[in-house]
């Protein structure tokens, strides 16, 4: 295939099939759909309005929203104007949102589909220009229903090259701040070509965007690869019809982050207990029924492929849902390699691995043993941070990702830990807590973990409990999760065996304690609750509650 870009694609779709329906946004349970044609003319005339406001070449443009079919017309109509998208996560608080869009140096803003923009204006600098979006409730001073009446579609839209920064992508702040990762065109388009290659994906599959389109992943995955395939592209509404919405779409691929899985399974479970299920599972008839059921009800009726990624996922996940007849697979990957590394193709699985390195993609493990990767889609670097960007990569290129893991005979790579999750308890001994938070992660009430101890002569554990589990006695679940907790530890080392167990109130992005992408923020977890660690170590209880 010769080299393109995301838009050379999507100009070759509205030229060939005008008439092919592209997006469907749900309003008030009602479907509003837009063809290739008229999703293009609208992006033309918010492009047309974005140049009217004379805004310096390759300006940053900012969008914060949800995802919806304007965003992905805004991001077009970015890219049409010559000007760099910078997303801002639709969760953030205005305390979050202004440093990214300061360091940003965005110009305008484009504001959508959110929950509270009350709560997060005061994050958005007087100087911005804004657009709103039409149909969400929120009007700013240029609106994009005035612009689709004012302006002309724009003509010849502007002309990028691979090689050009188009976006700015800011991390979800794991580790700390967020950073700004620039990417180019042509990591798009070399990242979808590998990704097609592997997966097969058929022209015109319909698709469905849920997970925040300010991350790489569902950026490129779905909105990027949508438009190379030329896709059917629905968006859900509100968390409450989010299965509804998965089910009218039910997508070629589906793709999810653990802790979506980890509530599918909880709503399978409420449904039909373990046992009951294993025992109808093995009853031929019956038990293909069942999986034809649960593949129904959960919206998954003409799906093929199911992958999961993010973050490490529970191995006792994985077999639950492949005895369901739903084989997920894992990718690997960080916004600085677009997100993907390492995928398991259809046709194959590994149950724990994170797969195979893909087509064109280097990789090596070093004396520590970090993952370290290269390939045409990884960053141009981190936005203004020269320094940053060069302790990044090693003296021949490769990226460190900070992630350490081995390779099985046959090249399935296997995760580890992290560099920085390792502490050191008074003892001396280095801890790492990956391996030992998936063990957690297998208890049916554990939603989320977090090992932690340093200064403590033995580590404990944080725990999130799901939803289901907040309806038990607390003696009921204390009981489980100590019994449970010898079986962890048997497996241990004696220097890695946790002294306690402790639950504590919710883990949500509106408290800084997860990020937007559902992943643990351990910085924030050790900064609330490491003054207590010496105190919780001294209870008599295994199990503490931590109000």
């Amino acid at each position: 295939m010769e080299p393109s870009t995301v838009l050379d694609q999507f100009l070759k779709w509205e030229a060939n099939e005008p008439g092919r329906v592209y997006l469907l946004q749900p309003f008030n349970g009602q479907y509003k759909t837009w063809t290739w044609a008229q999703a293009g003319d609208e992006a033309r005339r918010i492009a047309s309005g974005l140049l009217s406001l004379n805004l310096p070449p390759k300006s940053p443009v900012a969008i914060l929203s949800k995802n919806c079919a304007h965003w992905i017309m805004a991001d077009l109509a970015i890219l049409m104007a010559g000007h760099i998208s910078v997303p801002v996560y639709p969760t953030l608080g205005a305390d979050s949102i202004l440093p990214v869009l300061l360091h940003s140096e965005a110009r305008a803003i484009f504001i959508g589909k959110l929950d509270d923009f009350s709560a997060q204006e005061e994050g958005i600098p007087a100087s911005l220009i804004r657009i709103s979006f039409p149909d969400y409730g929120t009007e700013c001073e240029y609106r994009w229903g005035n612009w689709i009446k004012e302006f002309q579609p724009m003509g010849q839209p502007y002309l990028w090259t691979q090689d050009e920064v188009f976006t700015i992508i800011y991390t979800s702040g794991t580790t700390g701040h967020p950073k700004g990762v620039m990417h180019t065109l042509g990591n798009v388009d070399y990242w979808i070509k590998a990704v097609l290659s592997e997966l097969k994906v058929p022209d015109h599959p319909s698709l469905l965007s849920y997970l925040p389109l300010s991350h790489v992943a569902e950026r490129w995955a779905i909105e990027c690869t949508g438009i190379y395939v030329g896709a059917v592209l629905t968006f859900t509404e509100t968390i409450e019809t989010f299965v509804k919405n998965l089910s009218d779409a039910s997508p070629f691929l589906f793709f999810g982050v653990p802790r979506i899985w980890e509530k599918f399974k909880s709503r399978i479970r409420e449904k039909m207990p373990d046992q009951r299920l294993d025992l109808l599972l093995r009853i031929p008839l019956i038990g293909a029924l069942i999986k034809k059921r649960v593949r129904n009800k959960l919206g998954f009726s003409k799906t093929v492929l199911f992958y999961s990624a993010a973050a490490p996922i529970s191995e006792s996940t994985l077999v639950f849902f492949d005895k369901l007849g739903i084989t997920i697979r894992q990718v690997y990957g960080m916004t600085e390699d677009s997100a993907l590394s390492h995928l398991i193709p259809p046709g194959e699985n590994r149950i724990g691995s994170v797969g195979r390195k893909m087509r064109g993609v280097e990789t090596r493990i070093s004396e520590n043993g970090e993952i370290r990767v290269k390939s045409q889609a990884l960053m141009k670097g981190y936005y203004k941070e020269p320094e940053l960007t060069a302790l990044m990569f090693d003296e021949e290129g490769y990226l460190k990702t900070g992630d350490q893991g081995e390779y099985d005979p046959e090249g399935y790579l296997f995760l580890t830990g992290r560099i920085k999750d390792q502490f050191k308890t008074d003892k001396g001994k280095y801890i790492s807590p990956a391996a030992i938070e998936m063990k957690l992660l297998t208890h049916p009430d554990i939603e989320m973990a977090c090992v932690v101890g340093a200064g403590i002569p033995q580590p404990v554990a944080l725990l999130n409990l799901t939803e289901a589990a907040a309806g038990k006695p607390r003696a009921e679940l204390a009981r489980s999760l100590s019994a449970f907790l010898q079986g962890v530890n048997a497996g241990l080392d004696n220097f890695e065996r946790l002294k306690k167990l402790i639950v504590t109130p919710a883990w949500t992005i509106g408290n800084g304690l997860i990020t937007p992408t559902l992943k643990v923020k351990r910085n924030e977890l050790e900064k609330r609750y490491a003054p207590k660690y010496a105190q919780w170590y001294e209870e008599r209880a295994t199990v503490i509650w931590e109000e």
